[in-house]
């Protein structure tokens, strides 16, 4: 056992905070490993044995970093006058950590700049613990608006400048632009910019049936002494939102059946009852939730369906996240069947048809930049062909197995237009029998007139400054 080397635990030491050490880890899982960063910092942070406080400054350590890493990087250029491209990944995470808490957080400077200077000897080259400490100490010489003058100065273009300083990549901009011009909204592109780098407060649903109204399970799921407080708030007719506390005690303190209250997003929400509450459901209906997985749009067709006679099958390609459906569907596993199958394939539908059908295609996931940061910096626009292509291909799979007067809804959790417009203009040019129907009455009709939706066309499109949600995009098709 001698030429083992230690853990990592006993290996590290000295004078870093054990969050800081956390919180370089995750980056690290996220650059490395393709880690989703919430779902890498609770292990990370249960291996740690992180206090509350530990706990909540790893979190804001990684969470903020990943949201400024593009304003982050051209600020980290300008202090050292060198690309980031040329600066080793180790030193680089450690530098863009000591940014955010220069520039993001309350740290003091001198504490800002010392602890990155341990961690870079900890975690990555010693030798290079001057140039950490100069570039850093020039990076609090500023300010933010300082900073972002220099960004606007030495940038090529207006649209380079508003890439770095609102920390998007410029392709995404531009799509961002584009969704919002063809509903005559660009002027609100900042706006949206600054909310995807706006942590979202935590949506959770209160599916129907749970025998409780929203404003008992607010009452509930409260505790002020620990600064936790649960209300009746948003644009789904389902959702309530936690103002501060833990949402896992949340959950624990509401007294609903199991699985009837759970963590998920508004535009979520609304993006499955727009398909169960276009119209009345009749008793004996078969419904299709085509690309089911994680199971959350699952969950709430689930719970609709059992109140109103129908069923429901769920399908998902990868067998894992397909036992994510079955988990979600603790509430009313005798109404729905999970299967795994390729939805492009026959045995994804299991035979005869269906009267309403969801079809939550495989996307970019540029709607939920402000809650997986990291996307933004792994998506690139060579991904749009193929994620496409997948979207048309799933759509031309659903439309035989639509049963005639049945309804179909598309649903991407992206704004592209590529992966809206196109691909749904596309599906209806190809098949005659297809009619889209007013997305925009229905959503409205099922917030009670709290959306603002904008556009003439007649999908919805959701989105995080508009309307608190994710940028989910919804159309309607109904089979004449």
């Amino acid at each position: 056992m001698s030429g083992e080397r230690a853990p990592r635990a006993q290996r590290r030491g000295g004078r870093v905070s054990p969050a800081r050490l956390v919180a370089y880890d995750v980056l690290r899982d996220v650059d490395e490993r393709d880690a989703y960063a919430n779902l890498a910092l609770p292990s990370r942070i249960h291996a740690a044995n992180l206090d509350g406080r530990d706990a909540a400054l790893a979190t804001e350590l990684v969470a903020g970093t990943l949201r400024g890493q593009g304003r982050y990087d051209r600020i980290l250029e300008l202090a050292s006058g060198r690309s980031v491209d040329r600066i080793d990944e180790r030193t680089l995470r450690v530098l863009r950590l000591g940014a955010h808490q220069l520039l993001a957080m309350r740290t003091a400077s001198h504490a800002a700049v010392n602890e990155s200077v341990e961690l870079q000897r900890k975690v990555a080259n010693p030798a290079a613990a001057g140039f950490v400490n100069g570039v850093l100490r020039s990076v609090g010489r500023a300010t933010n608006d300082e900073w972002n003058d220099r960004i606007d100065e030495e940038a090529d273009s207006a649209d380079q400048a508003l890439a770095a300083r609102s920390s998007h990549p410029a392709w995404i901009v531009r799509a961002l632009r584009d969704a919002l011009r063809a509903e005559g909204r660009d002027s609100e592109l900042e706006a949206l910019l600054e909310a995807d780098n706006t942590p979202p407060k935590v949506n959770l649903v209160l599916l129907p049936g749970a025998g409780l109204d929203a404003e008992t399970a607010a009452a509930l799921g409260s505790d002020p002494e620990r600064g936790r407080e649960l209300v009746v708030a948003g644009v789904s007719p389902l959702g309530l939102e936690l103002e501060g506390g833990d949402p896992a005690r949340a959950l624990d303190a509401i007294d609903a059946p199991d699985g009837y209250v759970r963590v998920q997003d508004q535009g979520s929400q609304l993006a499955a009852l727009a398909l169960t509450r276009a119209r009345p459901v009749r008793e004996g209906e078969r419904w299709l939730d085509l690309c089911a997985g994680p199971g959350g749009k699952t969950a709430v067709l689930g719970a609709e369906a059992a109140l109103s006679g129908a069923t429901v099958r769920a399908n998902e390609v990868a067998e894992h996240r397909a036992q994510l459906v079955r988990r979600s569907i603790e509430a009313t596993p005798d109404t729905v069947e999970v299967v795994s199958h390729d939805g492009r394939d026959d045995d994804a539908f299991g035979g005869g048809a269906f009267d309403r059908i969801l079809v939550d295609a495989p996307c970019s996931g540029l709607g939920a930049l402000r809650r997986r940061p990291e996307a933004r910096w792994r998506k690139q626009p060579t991904d749009l062909p193929a994620l496409t292509e997948l979207q048309g291909d799933l759509l031309e799979a659903a439309v035989p197995h639509l049963a005639p007067g049945g309804l179909l809804a598309y649903v991407t959790c992206s704004p592209h237009r590529a992966e809206t417009r196109v691909v749904l203009d596309g599906l209806l040019k190809r098949h005659s029998e297809l009619r889209e129907i007013d997305a925009k009455r229905v959503l409205n009709e099922v917030s009670r007139g709290e959306l603002d939706l904008a556009g003439g066309a007649l999908h919805a499109q959701l989105w995080p400054h508009r309307n608190g949600t994710d940028a989910m995009f919804i159309a309607l098709l109904e089979r004449v």
